[in-house]
């Protein structure tokens, strides 16, 4: 009789098994990690990180839009003939804002209100001029003699209203804990641009509340910021011993930073002359009150909190010489974000490893 030939079937050991796991899901980490450096460097180029954007038109010149041409920035007789106020929507101590029209296209008037404050005018102008960049609202012209600022038209408006927006259908898929922090990222990378500026290291004054400052900053269409407003950005300059003071009169509330309170009591009124003068780390100490603002409430954003904790904490020491630079915090929130983009990918990876 014919015997049947045996089948012997090979089991996998255990450890087999492990090993081949291992390599697989080390395999996919090290996939990952390459997709994620790609991603990440795609995107700290593209949020605005370097002040030189290859995009831009030369010295002197803007482009609007999908206009592929550079036009020379509009001199007083241009915008006196060429653009036509809307409405206005926006006032403030020094300027009236008006929604205007230039070739088709809706761009932003601006005009002195008050000749008491022809000075914060031109210095806004002047910074305006110099610090065009990635960072800053895009200049179109202007008119010295007249006082007026011509500069590109945002209809998302400022970070005031960044809540509202985010509530809006068309845009309810950008309010997540990662938009909100890259918003934050955004945020960082203008106050460092502005540290490490052209003209010398910068602070940002008009910056006393947290509505305060978000009135300075723009939310453009692809959710990104820029700063709008520069009328008051003094210069420190150390070496020659120049601090700043942002304005004459005296300064209260947390939100400000301890150097920047009257150091002399309840008991000692207020002297503009006796008040020491500050440097550039008052910006630093209201880096977390602003992001926190940014994350919000959603899903997620507390997580992103936690891993903020330490360098917020470190921005908020009381002796600004021991609080982090702006570039500190800045490297601090990309790795935050690199972490947390690697986990959500990856859920687990750390157990599992």
């Amino acid at each position: 009789m014919e015997k049947k030939p045996h089948f012997v079937r090979r089991e996998f050991l255990p450890r087999e098994v492990s090993s081949m796991s291992l390599a697989l899901l080390l395999a996919a980490v090290l996939l990952l990690n390459a997709l994620l450096y790609l991603y990440l460097n795609k995107f700290y180029n593209s949020l605005g990180r370097v002040e030189t954007d290859p995009g831009l038109c030369p010295f002197g010149h803007f482009k609007l839009g999908a206009v592929k041409n550079c036009s020379p920035w509009l001199s007083c007789e241009a915008i006196n003939r060429e653009v036509r106020k809307l409405k206005c929507v926006g006032e403030g101590a020094v300027k009236k804002v008006f929604l205007s029209e230039w070739k088709e296209k809706k761009v932003v008037l601006s005009q002195l209100t008050n000749s008491e404050l022809k000075e914060d005018f031109l210095h806004g102008l002047k910074m305006l001029i110099a610090l065009q960049s990635k960072h800053v609202v895009r200049l179109l012209g202007y008119c010295e003699q007249q006082f007026t600022i011509l500069t590109e038209y945002h209809p998302l408006g400022s970070l005031r209203g960044l809540n509202e927006t985010l509530h809006i259908p068309k845009y309810k898929g950008m309010n997540t804990w990662h938009r909100r922090l890259m918003l934050a990222i955004d945020y960082v990378s203008v106050i460092r641009y502005l540290h490490s500026s052209p003209l010398g290291t910068l602070v940002m004054c008009d910056s006393n509340d947290l509505d305060k400052v978000l009135s300075q900053y723009l939310l453009t269409s692809d959710f990104h910021i820029l700063v709008n407003d520069l009328d008051a950005l003094p210069l420190v300059n150390r070496s020659a011993g120049r601090l700043v003071k942002c304005g004459h009169r005296e300064l209260r509330g947390e939100f400000v930073a301890p150097e920047q309170r009257w150091p002399y009591g309840e008991d000692v009124p207020f002297e503009d002359d006796l008040m020491p003068p500050y440097d550039e780390k008052t910006d630093i100490w209201k880096i977390p009150d602003v992001s926190n603002f940014f994350l919000g409430h959603v899903e997620g954003s507390d997580i992103v909190r936690l891993h903020l904790f330490d360098i917020h904490a470190a921005c908020k020491k009381k002796d600004p010489a021991e609080r982090p630079s702006a570039q500190e915090v800045l490297d601090a929130y990309r790795k935050v974000l690199t972490l947390l983009i690697r986990e959500a990918a990856v859920p687990g990876t750390r157990e599992m490893l």
